[in-house]
């Protein structure tokens, strides 16, 4: 089951939950005048525990893309160990430049996809449950819509986009039908593209709406996700100081592939030819991190509580 649809079946259980949140703050082994980044404030969840682990000497730098994000770090407009920047995580480089933090960061967390509240409204058009403009963007005040891609887009290019990023196996008949269609009507709502490919998909999945892979796909897509958790994780690594810990929750198995491999590459060191004079020490020196334990998967506990946590994995890596 991916995140989206996880997230659309448990956003009513959910009550914007933080998904791992005990879990992923412990693993930071937060120090109480350390500096900290939320790379993924959402409403705040894990910024909220961060707070309360922090001195007042501590500090906490929040990056959110989506607007309605920055708008609910008002509550915390009155700490002055906190602040936001409305941007994205891969420009986390750029923000800790600015405030005279590069190579000093104590700790980064990353809660990666598209979070609760955003399914929930309407309006942004993420969900295929609710009826509302196909938009998908995380960020509103930049890009296009998913609405106007589709309008443009190449029915192969669509195709490609579908199978690659929604591993959608009839990504060619969706992708059709989408061109067939919008040559009559330009698709500009959620509920007609979830119509559109219901009628599109010939066989069924009694566990899954039969759009939920394309909308996962396109809204991938029209947010570079993957080109942003490539992007983020080297960012981080340039962030953090020594000792500094990377902690990252992954939802679905294309975002934990990425952590998953960067983490282990880091973690390798240089890949040198099998008889190479060269021993163990030097190879270590190249090691950027070390693996902090096993990937953490949510307990039956909270899985019980909040069902679109089922997928979630957290991985933890610590900057040599």
């Amino acid at each position: 089951m991916t995140s989206a649809e996880l997230r659309e079946n448990g956003a009513s259980q959910s009550l914007h939950r933080s998904v791992l949140l005990n879990e992923s703050i412990s693993a930071l082994e937060i120090k109480p005048d350390g500096v900290y980044i939320d790379a993924t404030f959402g409403r705040g969840g894990h910024s909220e525990l961060v707070l309360q682990e922090l001195s007042a000497n501590g500090r906490l730098i929040a990056l959110d893309r989506d607007l309605e994000a920055i708008k609910s770090a008002q509550r915390f407009s009155d700490d002055a160990r906190f602040c936001i920047e409305h941007v994205a995580f891969s420009e986390m480089c750029d923000v800790a430049e600015k405030h005279q933090l590069l190579g000093k960061i104590d700790g980064i967390l990353m809660d990666l996809g598209v979070s609760s509240p955003q399914l929930d409204d309407a309006q942004r058009g993420f969900s295929f449950m609710r009826s509302g403009p196909l938009d998908m963007r995380m960020d509103t005040t930049r890009g296009i819509s998913a609405a106007q891609w589709l309008a443009k887009a190449d029915e192969e290019d669509i195709c490609q986009v579908i199978k690659e990023f929604g591993e959608e196996k009839f990504g060619k008949r969706i992708a059709n039908a989408i061109v067939l269609r919008r040559a009559e009507k330009p698709l500009t709502t959620t509920t007609e593209l979830a119509e559109l490919v219901d009628e599109a998909v010939p066989v069924k999945d009694k566990f899954k709406h039969p759009a939920t892979r394309t909308f996962q796909a396109i809204r991938i897509y029209i947010n570079s996700e993957l080109d942003e958790v490539r992007d983020g994780l080297k960012a981080a690594l340039k962030c953090l100081n020594s000792g500094g810990r990377l902690a990252v929750i992954s939802f679905h198995s294309l975002e934990d592939r990425l952590v998953k491999r960067f983490m282990r590459e880091q973690s390798r060191g240089m890949k040198v030819p099998s008889k190479l004079p060269i021993t163990e020490a030097q190879i270590d020196a190249t090691k950027a991190m070390r693996l902090i334990g096993k990937a953490r998967k949510p307990s039956e506990e909270e899985i019980h509580r909040n069902t679109r946590s089922r997928s979630s994995v957290l991985r933890v890596a610590e900057k040599i």
